[in-house]
């Protein structure tokens, strides 16, 4: 079988997911728009060569609707290139379509795609695009689905996570992050925003604060109690009933905040590779992903995780870089707590909590910030894990290519 070449990576900026953001002025199709552009300019792409755009969005409604994907290689004038592919997996939408556009080279019906996510928070929020498990009592009430708020205080309540802990794990995460900007770890990835007029609009992340600190997490307030005295926590009870109640430990500070913003990675097997001039940066070596129980829901990414290590013949202890979607720290430990990973091989510059959590481009932020990363520091094996709503979750597996080769 072909391999699945990753042969470059970008993001743009996280801008804050409210209209007060940076990057509330910019569509989401321009912001899909500015991303193609970049990546095809950096790699001098004929357009014909491209086999498919797949993007991953978690809310495909109104402004980032109607297979924006395919909108967007219009929008760029790419006539040429072939496809268009829309796909929504909650959370995981970015990783999941990387990992579709990885299937297809190495089945060997592509050559070449461009995959990614995109999600403008600030202007579609979250669940504007409905449906039954949002609106329709009786699928809710069948499938025992619970606001992601309760649930992450479901599982810090299950497994014994304390406040102090959760808070302790999230300040890491901020000092990570601002670290991270302040050494310039991201300048081979970040695409800067720019107006019509070539004005800067968001040159790095918007949602990185240096102004945190453990007395600053301690006196928020819980953020899920109001919506949990509505009646899901008797729900999340009624599923786990060995427990008493639900404490309600996740505030603004330990969970990630709305972002915006896009992300593509340029996939293809080696005969493109070689004929466009292009160096393989990384193998996709294998993938993984599980469901769990719907009410819990953040669990999953340790099985997915290891459905991955399972397909490539490999180990926990064999990966050098672990990246998790922390949307929640009790999510974030649980991950840690299972599968064994030290602190210094985990979400090494941060993650969700401190940058944000653009949905449907956050899988994809992952696996470039993993790719850098294991140049940066001249490591071989990383592996991408989320967990999302409904209980889904979705594992990447890298091995760095070293000299071309």
């Amino acid at each position: 079988m072909p391999t699945a070449y990753l042969y470059d990576a970008i993001r743009t900026p996280r801008g804050r997911g409210y209209p007060s953001g940076a990057l509330y002025e910019v569509k989401p199709i321009s912001l899909l728009a500015k991303t193609i552009r970049a990546i095809g300019d950096r790699n001098q792409l004929p357009p014909d060569r491209v086999d498919d755009l797949i993007i991953g969005c978690a809310t495909p409604t109104a402004d980032q609707g109607f297979n924006i994907a395919r909108s967007g290689l219009l929008r760029v004038g790419w006539e040429a290139a072939r496809g268009g592919l829309q796909v929504n997996r909650y959370c995981t939408s970015g990783l999941e379509a990387i990992n579709l556009a990885a299937a297809r080279i190495a089945a060997g019906y592509d050559e070449l795609i461009l995959a990614g996510g995109l999600e403008s928070m600030s202007r579609v929020p979250m669940g504007s695009d409905g449906g039954p498990l949002m609106y329709d009592p009786q699928t809710i009430v069948r499938s025992h689905f619970i606001p992601q708020g309760v649930a992450a205080d479901l599982v810090a309540t299950l497994y014994g996570f304390e406040r102090a802990q959760l808070d302790e794990y999230a300040l890491r995460s901020y000092e990570r992050a601002a670290d991270a900007r302040a050494q310039g770890r991201f300048k081979r990835t970040l695409i800067p925003i720019r107006d019509g007029n070539d004005l800067l609009i968001l040159g790095e992340d918007e949602t990185i604060r240096a102004d945190v600190d453990a007395e600053r997490l301690a006196a928020l307030d819980p953020a899920f109690a109001e919506i949990g005295r509505r009646g899901f926590d008797r729900m999340a009870l009624h599923r786990y009933p060995t427990l008493e109640r639900i404490e309600h430990l996740h505030t603004a500070g330990n969970s990630s905040g709305f972002a915006d913003g896009a992300s593509l990675v340029l996939i293809g097997n080696e005969a493109v590779g070689q004929a466009l001039g292009l160096t393989p940066r990384a193998a996709i070596r294998a993938v993984g992903m599980s469901t769990v129980d719907a009410t819990i829901m953040l669990t999953g990414g340790p099985a997915a995780a290891r459905a991955a290590l399972r397909k490539a013949g490999l180990e926990v202890a064999d990966i050098d870089l672990w990246e998790y979607n922390e949307t929640f720290a009790a999510a974030a430990l649980h991950f840690q707590r299972e599968l064994g990973i030290p602190d210094d091989r985990l979400n090494v510059n941060g993650g969700a909590i401190a940058y944000g959590h653009p949905l449907g481009a956050a899988g994809s932020m992952l696996l470039t910030a993993l790719l850098d990363e294991l140049e940066l520091r001249d490591r071989r094996y990383g592996l991408v894990a989320m967990s999302a709503g409904t209980g889904i979750a979705v594992a990447t597996l890298l091995e760095r290519i070293t000299n071309g080769a």
